[in-house]
């Protein structure tokens, strides 16, 4: 058997490790492949979007540069055909691409974790002191990368000169462990508001997220500083870095399109809505169509319903929101803007007339001392009984 192996050329005979290496890669090329198909639609669905917030653009730019780097690498890795003179020219790709898309990624967590904390300023600035660790490690140890010794037809891999160029995943795996804490915690802190299963809260906040994240970093790290080479030319202690790198992406692309509602200032926290359910809240949200949805809310404070005011916030190409008030909203039940057969009046002339504005009595809505019937507008009233 051993006089066979030896008749074999070297891009056939490869040592165990380095032959476990190239099916790892062929592993996370297929991932970064089905990422990038599944997630088509979605991106296609969030590039139409008018908003071009961070978030977003960065999405687009991992989408593309993620298999983009690694489709060159593996030319470099698979291709028989590469000399040990052209991999002294191309060695550094990988480190410097891989540093710049983990740094994309952690910007990611930067901001989502910062908003999910009501812009919290200590998590801002706890996070961004580990994104600037994490830069400046990784841009100095890439000057501490040098090309493997393969022969020639076996490939070219770029791995470190020292055993400390491990930090150069240490200093993204912190970061990364601190985003998971604070997601869990924060999580933990919404069930005082509303009690949730396991299961229901890990994947309403994206928790498996985060965890995938922190556990494929994890265990990069026990192959950079806990196993053992061979010699100069064994690859094993970056058997895992693509891998790692390609699902710190594809799950970070997952973080972004889980934030429900607009990604601008990185979203809010999902767990926010079912703080406002036993207090009168009232808001403006875009209707997606150029319009406003105005949100009525009414409070009773117990015993029979009283007629109060209803409050009513606008933003309608305003700086500041202004208040009004609707009063009397129930004494003229005979009211002439609801049609016989129960449709409003806006309804039935395709919004010509604004709903519930058809005359010039108190109970139209006013802004700034005029009469508000723009069409488009659409008021929800919604009423908490404490």
């Amino acid at each position: 058997m051993s006089d066979i192996t030896s008749l074999l050329p070297p891009s056939l005979n490869l040592p165990p490790h380095l032959s476990a290496h190239k099916y790892f890669f062929v592993c996370t090329l297929t991932v970064a492949a089905w990422d990038t198909l599944v997630l088509s639609p979605r991106g296609w669905r969030l590039m139409k979007t008018s908003e071009w917030p961070v978030l977003k653009i960065i999405f687009h730019f991992l989408r593309v540069f993620m298999p983009v780097e690694f489709v060159i690498v593996a030319v470099a890795f698979f291709d028989t055909q590469w000399t040990q003179s052209q991999c002294q020219h191309f060695f550094l790709f990988e480190p410097i691409c891989t540093a710049i898309l983990m740094a994309a990624n952690s910007i990611v967590h930067v901001i989502r974790v910062h908003a999910i904390y009501d812009k919290s300023r200590p998590v801002l600035s706890g996070l961004t002191a580990l994104f600037a660790v994490q830069v400046i490690v990784m841009a100095v140890c890439c000057g501490f990368y040098r090309s493997v010794p393969l022969d020639v037809g076996q490939g070219c891999i770029a791995g470190p000169k020292h055993n400390f160029v491990g930090i150069y995943w240490l200093a993204p795996t912190l970061l990364y462990t601190a985003s998971f804490a604070l997601a869990l915690n924060r999580s933990i802190q919404s069930l005082k508001l509303k009690k949730l299963s396991p299961w229901k809260l890990m994947l309403r906040d994206g928790l498996n997220l985060y965890g995938a994240i922190w556990l494929v970093n994890m265990v990069n790290m026990l192959f950079w500083f806990i196993a053992k080479p061979t010699g100069i030319e064994d690859t094993i202690k970056t058997i895992v870095t693509s891998m790692a790198a390609v699902l710190t992406t594809t799950m970070t692309l997952r973080i972004i399109l889980s934030v429900r509602g607009s990604l601008v200032q990185g979203g809010s926290f999902a767990g926010s809505s079912s703080a406002g359910t036993n207090s009168a809240t009232a808001g403006t949200h875009g209707t997606g169509r150029g319009g406003t949805t105005h949100v009525i809310s009414t409070r009773h404070t117990g015993g029979a319903p009283t007629p109060g005011v209803l409050q009513l916030n606008s933003q309608l190409s305003r700086n500041a929101a202004q208040t009004f008030s609707i009063s009397e909203m129930g004494a003229d039940k005979a009211r002439n803007d609801w049609d016989t057969d129960g449709k409003s009046v806006g309804s039935v002339n395709d919004g010509k007339e604004a709903p519930f504005v058809t005359d010039k009595s108190e109970e139209n809505i006013a802004m700034g001392g005029e009469e508000y019937g723009a069409p488009g507008v659409k008021i929800t009233i919604d009423r908490h009984v404490n």
